[in-house]
Order: C-alpha cells, then sequence, then structure tokens
C-alpha cells in the first residue's frame, strides 16, 4: 500500500485534517509547522534508495488513518449520543422503521 500513496498525497491528507480540526487559522499551529518540518526532512532524491523514508511514509499514513477515524468517531458520537431520552417514533426512524398508524380511529389519538 506504501507504494500506491505518493508522500505529497498523505501530506495533503494529514493537512486537511488539521484544517479541519483547527479552523481557519490551521497554518499558526504547531502541528502544521511540525508536519510540514517532518516532510521536508525526509525527501530523498531519486539517486539513492532510503528505507527510512519508506517508514516515515508508513508512519504517516498510519497518522492520517487516525485522525480521520478519530473525526469521524467524533461526528458519529455527536450524532447519535448525548440526546437524552428518545420518543418511540424519533428512536424508529433513526434505523428507519415507522411506526404502524391506529386504523379506523378509536377517538383518543389526536
Amino acid at each position: 500500500m506504501a507504494a500506491l500513496t505518493s508522500p505529497l498525497r498523505v501530506c495533503r491528507g494529514i493537512l486537511k485534517e488539521i484544517r479541519a480540526l483547527k479552523g481557519p487559522e490551521y497554518k499558526q499551529t504547531l502541528a502544521y509547522n511540525y508536519v510540514l518540518d517532518q516532510f521536508r526532512k525526509n525527501q530523498v532524491s531519486s539517486e539513492r534508495y532510503c528505507r527510512a523514508q519508506e517508514e516515515a511514509l508508513h508512519a504517516s499514513q498510519s497518522y492520517l488513518c487516525l485522525l480521520a477515524s478519530t473525526r469521524l468517531n467524533l461526528a458519529l458520537h455527536k450524532l447519535y449520543h448525548g440526546k437524552g431520552e428518545r420518543g418511540l417514533e424519533e428512536a424508529a426512524g433513526m434505523v428507519g422503521l415507522r411506526l404502524p398508524k391506529q386504523p379506523g380511529g378509536k377517538g383518543w389519538e389526536k
């Protein structure tokens, strides 16, 4: 998998996740500067083979996966948690079900 993903794409993905986390002023954060510094430090010319570059790419791919998974987990947590007790119709609607309507009208429903 490391051969399929370029280091530039991984770097852009990590910076995108930092931007989603920190907002518009993400370029002033220490994380932004650190990521760019690490990617610049691990650049290798085409004339030599470097195992450390492959290890750094694998670590950066793992970190990108961690950042994306954490963001998605927080979004799911915000969506499904913390609303307190739900009504029967709302709980059924969350999983895509509808409650049956009472046919004929008994006089007690409005």
